[in-house]
Parts: C-alpha cells; sequence; structure tokens
C-alpha cells in the first residue's frame, strides 16, 4: 500500500518553530529551504503509483521522502549506510523533505528498502523524468536566460576494473565456469580438469595478471584456443547457450580472434589490437562499457548547460547556471552524435538555446544544419580538412553561392551555379593562376583553357564557416565555451561523478542524471544566498525590520503553542456537551 503525504496543505502551528531564527534562516536561504518550497512538490511521485496496490499490504515509506532521498544521495555522493544515517540525524535532510516528526517510520529506512525504491526507478528510467521536472521548475524560479547554452562531455567509470586482452579472456571464462557449475553440475563435470585448475579461483586469476610482457603473446594464444574449446564443448547444448556468460565467451571470441579451417579444422588467431573495435567487451563485470582511445574505458556523460555573459563577479553570483540537458552513453560513441538529441529534448521541453556553444567534434556540417533547421545558431568550430579545401575560405562568395574574388583579388572570368548533375564552378585566366604565387596553397585546377575551382555545397557551406571563425564575433562568443571545463570540474568535485559504484548502462545512467539533478539544486541554493545577501546589503533597514518580525513571529507561535492543549481541552469539553444534549 502506498503511502503518499501531502505537502501542500497548510498547518495551523508551524512545525518548524523550535527552530532559533538564526537556524530556521540559514536553512530557508539555502538548499534545504529552496527544496522544501520549490522541489519537493515537482518530485515524480505519481509515477510510482503503478508499482504498488492500493489497500493492500503494509503501507510503504513516504514516497517524497524516498525520491528526495535517493537525489540527495547522490548529489552528496553517498553510500547507503551514509543516507541512511543522514536522513535520521541531519537536520538540512529533515527541512528540506519537510519531515517535524521523530518517528522511525519517517526519519528512518532500511538498506533492502532504499535498494526496491531505486531499482523501481532504474527499470523505469524514473531519473529522467525528475531531471526534466527539476530543471524545468528551477528554470521558471530563477528566472533563467535560456538564450546562450554551452554543451560537453566528460568520461566517467563504472565500479569495474581495468583489463588487459588475457584478463579479458581469463575472468570471461571463470564466469562462465561459476555459473555452470551452479546451473548445471553434471555438466561443469565434463570439463578438462586442466581448465578448471587454471581459471578457477582467485589464485588462478592472479597468475595471469602476473605474466611477463615477454610470455604475453604465447598466454594469449592459450586462453583463446581454451576459450574456443568451451564454446565448442556446449555449443549442442541450448540450455548453456542460453546462458549469459556463454555469450560473453562468444561476444570475445568474435572481437578478439579470427577464425580458420585451411587445414581442415577451425583454428584460432588473436586479432591484433588496431584490428579490436572500440566497443568491444572490457569486463565481463559490465558488457556494456566499451572504449575510447582518447579517454580510456567507462562510458561519457553529455551535459548542456546555460551561461551568463556578465563579467562582474557579483552579478555572477547571482546568475543560475542550469544544467538543461544529460545524456549518458558508452565511451565509444562520437560527440557529434549528441547534438541533435540535446535539441530535441530542450526543444520539447521550451528551454531550447538561440545559440549553442561546443568544440570541434560538435561542428559538423551534418550537426550545423541541424542546428539551422532547430533555428539555433551553433557556434563551433570546422575540423580541419586538407590544406588546400581549407584555403577555400579565403575566396568570397555571393548569396548565391557563386565565386566574386580569390584570395589574390582576381574575378573569375565565368562561373556556374550548382545542378543536379554538376556542383558549383568558376573559370579563371589560366596564365595569371599558373603566374600567382598562391598556386601552391590554391584549389584551383588548371584546365586546358580556364583555372577551375569546383566545389559542392557542402564545401561552400564550411568556407563560409572557416572564414566567419576569424571574425571578431565568432572569437568573442566562442570564449564563453572555455567556461564549461570548470563545470565539468565541478560536477565531480561535488558530486563524484568520475568513479561510480556502479556497474551497467541503466544504473550508471541513473546515477549520473540523479548527481545532475543535485548538482542543479546545489547551484540553485547557492544562488538563492547570494540574491538575499545582495538584497539585505542594498536595504539594511528593510533586513532589520524581517528579523524584528520574524523574532516576534516566532514569539507568538510559541505562546500559541504553550497554550494549545488549554484550547484542545475546552474544544473537547465543547463536543462533550453538545453530544449529550443532542
Amino acid at each position: 500500500m502506498i503511502r503518499i503525504k501531502n505537502h501542500k496543505q497548510q498547518q495551523l502551528f508551524d512545525p518548524w518553530s523550535h527552530l532559533s531564527p538564526k537556524r530556521r534562516r540559514m536553512l530557508d536561504e539555502d538548499w534545504p529551504g529552496l527544496f522544501r518550497e520549490h522541489l519537493l512538490e515537482v518530485l515524480p511521485v505519481d509515477r510510482m503509483l503503478p508499482h504498488f496496490t492500493d489497500g493492500v499490504g503494509r503501507p510503504s515509506k513516504e514516497i517524497h521522502t524516498v525520491l528526495g532521498l535517493l537525489l540527495l544521495q547522490q548529489t552528496m555522493d553517498l553510500t547507503d549506510r551514509a543516507a541512511i544515517e543522514q536522513l535520521a540525524f541531519n537536520i538540512q535532510w529533515h527541512y528540506a523533505l519537510n519531515i517535524p516528526e521523530e518517528s522511525d517510520d519517517a526519519k528512518y529506512i532500511s538498506e533492502k528498502t532504499l535498494y526496491t525504491m531505486r531499482q523501481v526507478m532504474i527499470d523505469n528510467q524514473l531519473d529522467e523524468i525528475m531531471f526534466d521536472a527539476v530543471a524545468d521548475k528551477l528554470a521558471v524560479v530563477f528566472g533563467v536566460d535560456i538564450k546562450d547554452q554551452r554543451i560537453d562531455s566528460v568520461h566517467i567509470q563504472s565500479n569495474m576494473r581495468k583489463l588487459g586482452r588475457i584478463g579479458i579472456f581469463s575472468r570471461t571464462i571463470f564466469k562462465f565456469l561459476v555459473n555452470l557449475k551452479r546451473q548445471h553440475r553434471k555438466l561443469f563435470d565434463t570439463i578438462d580438469e586442466k581448465i578448471v585448475s587454471c581459471y578457477w579461483g582467485k589464485r588462478a586469476l592472479a597468475a595471469f595478471a602476473m605474466v611477463k610482457p615477454s610470455q604475453s603473446e604465447k598466454t594469449l594464444k592459450t586462453v583463446s584456443a581454451d576459450l574456443f574449446d568451451l564454446i565448442e564443448q556446449f555449443k549442442d547444448r541450448p540450455r548453456v547457450c542460453s546462458m549469459h556468460s556463454y555469450k560473453l565467451m562468444q561476444r570475445v571470441l568474435a572481437e578478439q580472434c579470427n577464425l580458420s579451417s585451411d587445414t581442415g579444422d577451425r583454428q584460432v588467431t588473436v586479432k591484433k589490437p588496431a584490428e579490436i573495435p572500440s566497443d568491444s567487451l572490457q569486463n565481463p563485470s559490465d558488457p556494456d562499457a566499451t572504449y575510447s582511445g582518447h579517454k580510456g574505458q567507462g562510458y561519457q556523460v553529455q551535459v548542456m548547460e546555460t551561461f551568463s555573459r556578465c563579467e562582474d563577479e557579483k552579478e555572477k553570483q547571482q546568475q543560475l547556471n542550469l544544467i538543461t540537458h544529460v545524456d549518458v552513453q558508452t565511451a565509444c560513441e562520437h560527440d557529434s552524435h549528441a547534438l541533435a538529441p540535446a535539441i530535441a529534448d530542450t526543444k520539447v521541453r521550451g528551454i531550447a538555446p538561440d545559440k549553442l556553444l561546443a568544440d570541434t567534434l560538435y561542428g559538423s556540417d551534418a550537426n550545423d544544419r541541424i542546428a539551422q533547421v532547430a533555428n539555433i545558431e551553433l557556434v563551433a568550430p570546422t575540423q580541419k580538412g586538407r590544406s588546400k579545401q581549407d584555403f577555400m575560405s579565403q575566396f568570397s562568395f555571393d548569396e548565391n553561392g557563386l565565386v566574386t574574388r580569390c584570395p589574390a583579388g582576381r574575378s573569375p572570368d565565368q562561373t556556374s551555379p550548382r545542378t543536379k548533375r554538376s556542383n558549383y564552378s568558376a573559370g579563371f585566366d589560366l596564365q595569371r593562376c599558373l603566374a600567382c604565387p598562391l598556386l601552391s596553397q590554391c584549389p584551383v585546377r588548371p584546365g586546358k583553357k580556364k583555372a577551375y575551382l569546383r566545389y559542392s555545397e557542402k564545401r561552400y557551406r564550411l568556407a563560409k564557416r572557416r572564414a566567419l571563425e576569424a571574425s571578431e564575433a565568432f572569437i568573442d562568443d566562442y570564449r564563453w565555451r572555455a567556461g564549461v571545463e570548470a563545470a565539468m570540474s565541478e560536477f565531480d568535485r561535488r558530486t563524484g561523478v568520475k568513479k561510480l559504484r556502479v556497474r551497467g548502462m541503466p544504473a550508471v545512467r541513473f546515477y549520473a542524471r540523479m548527481k545532475a539533478t543535485g548538482l542543479n539544486i546545489l547551484r540553485a541554493g547557492a544562488v538563492r544566498k547570494a540574491r538575499r545577501k545582495t538584497r539585505e546589503a542594498d536595504g539594511v533597514s528593510i533586513g532589520l525590520a524581517d528579523l524584528f518580525f520574524h523574532a516576534v513571529k516566532e514569539r507568538m507561535l510559541r505562546l500559541i503553542a504553550d497554550f494549545e492543549p488549554i484550547f484542545f481541552n475546552l474544544s473537547q469539553t465543547a463536543d462533550r456537551y453538545h453530544n449529550l444534549a443532542a
């Protein structure tokens, strides 16, 4: 049976009146007051309803408390036990989650319940709904200017060990042997004892980690042959073939080895490192993790945030840099593939930017066209091509894409527009081009009568963008992109996103999004505090009047609390006489 508390309901007596004015003010000005006032009501408690039966079973923990606990746990980067302790004793968490009562039912949760609720959120991707709800609410509360945004990625690691190729083979075999012994003991007994003794137990696995570099090639051949023999031995056993660990062995064999049958028997040869795909298995404990040649094994998080162009430090502290989009990808995926989903997501939610800053990896021609269709100006450098193609940016073009002047200052003798069968072209005087000192850099090719420049529509668009990159307007815009690196550092420093405690894409996605949601809350709390300090500095007398009014209010509430038992007894007496008269 699900239990949901209505936090919008007004209370006759303030349950937090026992706090002193200073402590109450500290809570109101920082993230606890923000969470209690604006964010508690937007938590997706209604999405938990299908997972409980109304009126059946023991009442659940209050759902606002559970969802808030899971969010704050990732915000503060806490273990399950540490999060439970914070819920039990931390007054900031009590105030944020609006838990004034002191019962164990309100302020205690078991590790099993916490794990179960988290798994429900992971399986139903409620982290995405929570991130969107909190980000959209903060954008409204703080009046965030969404016109300027920037995007970048950060590499993260799951809770897995970095393995070499020998380690991947040996641990995959060990995982299969363990599962086979648990599920099919009779089939396990049919395996050669040499294979079992080589791969069974921690000592055997440790031996593979101590292989000398000179022996690594020989060891790779041995472990690959053992892997192939196990696959062949059980390939006709449907129950074994359906096991996850058996499929992992098949995947390792396909990614790391080549099979040949020159002599009639199938032989296994280990692939060269350059032939192994980047999405190959990195560790059997985390099959979803992949490899990036630039950043290593793991995952990557795409983060898009707003930013302020304000130069004044005090004013900058009062502007909220809000993370508007978060997406988790495998490490092997290219950053250019993340721009279109980010634009689509923010467009649907109504917080898309007018100008989006990104680095070179996002600045492909396809992404620029996608941004134009969405009425977004993409400020990103183009990737460097061949020197002659880059030199084309020094040509002058008209509105129709035709060349009007070359870098040497000469106009073409003839031009032709682009058609379905041919590209743009411009013909220059052959003798002048052959005598031009820029010929070695120029993409113009000499012909029989003319020197021709032929270019496609894509090359024309890239030439225009490369010419724009040298302008002062582009340089002034693009200098603000560097601030996203500080955001990535803050993301890891405050939430520990780069090294997670879980494995697998669903759990990694949940942790990363919840941590991004928490970072938005922490940032908003800092802005809330800075704005209140500024208002107090601008009007000290008003601040003193507020303090006096708050103190008087607290005194009146305490007097009311003292007389509450008297009023309650009088009310009961009146009800009793009313019932007797009836």
